[in-house]
């Protein structure tokens, strides 16, 4: 079915993924996680695509995108057509009802980056990656599914950090 070299190139992206994923969750700074998520998403769109799992790689590539807007602006209108769009090329693409897993992850990720901030913003991506997991787990993925466990235990602790950080300056006023 799949080379095995390029089996083995493919989760040595997924590898690749899990570090730059670990790294974008400890940034403390909303600017910071986005640039990371970029790149990551940009290498999370050639894994996928080697790894055969066609809604995956749309969804990445369509994160690479939704991030780097995101970048820029923080338009809920721009959310919602990315959330449509997204939506839309993803439901055409899927074979199977498992394939929108990764594209719901997106559509989540999608509204967390422009819509929400600061916590609450990395209680969406808990959510988003929920669906990832699923969805790494179903393509076989290993770098991706050590890369979402891993996530959701660091934005975890991220979100605790925060909350206690607003917390104290609450103490000090």
């Amino acid at each position: 079915m799949f080379d095995s070299n390029i089996l083995l190139f493919a989760q040595l992206l997924g590898f690749f993924s899990y570090g730059l994923g670990v790294f974008c969750f400890y940034q403390k700074d909303d600017k910071k996680l986005k640039i990371v998520m970029l790149i990551m998403n940009l290498n999370n769109t050639l894994h996928f695509a080697l790894l055969g799992a066609v809604t995956a790689s749309i969804g990445s590539i369509l994160s690479v995108f939704r991030t780097g807007l995101a970048l820029k602006t923080s338009s809920r209108i721009v959310a919602i057509s990315f959330i449509a769009i997204t939506f839309l090329i993803g439901v055409i693409f899927s074979q199977y009802w498992y394939d929108l897993f990764p594209i719901l992850g997106t559509c989540i990720g999608t509204y967390a980056l422009f819509c929400l901030k600061g916590v609450n913003m990395r209680i969406a991506f808990l959510c988003g990656a929920l669906c990832w997991l699923t969805n790494n787990i179903i393509v076989g993925s290993i770098g991706g599914t050590l890369l979402e466990l891993t996530l959701l235990i660091v934005n975890g602790n991220t979100i605790r950090h925060l909350i206690i950080k607003n917390e104290n300056k609450e103490v000090i006023r």
